[in-house]
């Protein structure tokens, strides 16, 4: 990732220099800052809210993790840790955390609904994560909203 720079020189003690450090900006349209475009639009990432209907496999704590884990690979993101906790008598909350941002579930298997947020900025693509999870759970019914987050940042 390219950052502002701060450059800085030294000699040894005979003769001792010391410069100030320099700054250096790179224009916006030229560095690196991982925000992400859609459409045109400028952001700090995408943000996509998931709603699954009808959905299985809900209280599965291990397919719900290897799901997670497709999500992040569907999404060519940078996958740093995953947690996934089982409540009792049911339901699972879990976490991706990504370099790119997160992906999140909690789960009513009572209910057959899935709540999942699926947050990336840079060249991710959290479009990608849909299909796996629709298909992982078998969902009767997917809603997805998005928001783009951090726009004029």
């Amino acid at each position: 990732m390219r950052q502002n720079a701060l450059l800085r020189s030294e000699k040894g003690p005979a003769g001792s220099v010391r410069r100030k450090p320099v700054s250096v900006v790179v224009p916006a349209q030229e560095r690196d800052d991982h925000f992400a475009e859609r459409n045109g639009v400028r952001c700090a990432g995408v943000h996509l809210i998931v709603d699954l209907h009808g959905a299985q496999g809900l209280d599965d704590i291990d397919l719900i993790e290897a799901t997670l884990r497709r999500a992040v690979g569907a999404a060519r993101a940078t996958l740093l840790h995953i947690h996934v906790h089982h409540f009792q008598p049911n339901g699972v909350s879990g976490v991706a955390v990504l370099a790119e941002s997160h992906i999140s579930i909690h789960t009513w298997p009572d209910a057959g609904y899935a709540a999942i947020d699926v947050f990336m900025c840079g060249n991710a693509n959290p479009d990608a994560c849909v299909p796996v999870l629709r298909d992982a759970f078998r969902a009767q019914r997917v809603e997805v909203n998005e928001i783009l987050r951090g726009q004029g940042a």
